[in-house]
């Protein structure tokens, strides 16, 4: 009897204090038409997230997986790490996205879609290309995330409306081909940054509409310095870029 083929797409989801949402965002994203792996990076969380992964791991033999890290190592090294390890099992697409139901696990399929259809590089799961689609965000926040993104436009010169964005699928060779151990953002200010160098070498960068509703269970992990991070961060990122000669990864 044939095995079934593996899925050629994996979705990384990190998770700190996650205990209300990890059974069941897996159970979401394994439910899919479209068959997505999952590699979990949890930063030992006290309140037994891992134990629940690993348990789903016995539930779903192959399509399961966790990389467990000794703390709070911030976001955006628990996405290197976690694009190492897909690319290393040759992954095709490889996914970011929230553990909390703030991002649908049924649009995993539009972003994949996106890539093939389009050939895209990058697909970034947008809350702003048609207009503000956020629920249940206090109006502060939308405000404050909306015009982060604008400010990050035009500091940068990025085409893209949603900078900061966490729902994004990249190809394969965007990731062989960036710079992982050079990108030097921690928190939220590391999805700008992949999303600029992509953007400078060249990689074709689309964006798709989604709805993102923010989170019923768990804790928010955003924070003041993570704000300004990503505020101080870019101007930074955008000098740099002047001395920087970056290779032309385009469609020929």
């Amino acid at each position: 009897m044939n095995e079934p083929l593996r899925p050629d797409a994996c979705v990384i989801i990190p998770m700190y204090n996650e205990c209300e949402n990890a059974a069941a965002i897996i159970d979401a994203v394994l439910a899919l038409d479209t068959p997505f792996d999952i590699l979990v990076i949890d930063d030992n969380s006290p309140d037994g997230t891992a134990a629940i992964v690993k348990d789903k791991m016995k539930q779903y033999p192959g399509r399961v997986d966790i990389i467990e890290r000794q703390g709070k190592l911030g976001l955006g090294t628990a996405y290197i790490t976690g694009f190492k390890h897909c690319l290393e099992k040759g992954y095709e697409f490889i996914c970011e996205m929230d553990a909390d139901f703030s991002h649908n696990p049924a649009d995993l399929m539009r972003l994949r879609n996106a890539a093939v259809e389009q050939q895209a590089d990058v697909v970034v799961g947008s809350r702003y290309v048609t207009g503000v689609n956020v629920v249940n965000w206090p109006m502060g926040r939308i405000l404050m995330s909306f015009y982060a993104s604008k400010y990050v436009q035009l500091v940068t010169g990025l085409p893209i409306h949603d900078t900061t964005a966490g729902f994004v699928c990249y190809r394969r060779r965007v990731l062989e081909a960036l710079p992982l151990d050079k990108i030097k953002f921690k928190g939220y200010a590391f999805q700008i940054e992949m999303k600029f160098t992509a953007y400078k070498y060249r990689f074709k960068v689309v964006e798709v509409p989604i709805v993102f509703v923010n989170r019923v269970l768990g804790t928010s992990k955003m924070n003041s310095s993570i704000f300004g991070e990503a505020v101080f961060g870019v101007i930074r990122l955008k000098w740099n870029s002047f001395f920087t000669k970056f290779p032309d990864y385009s469609r020929k």
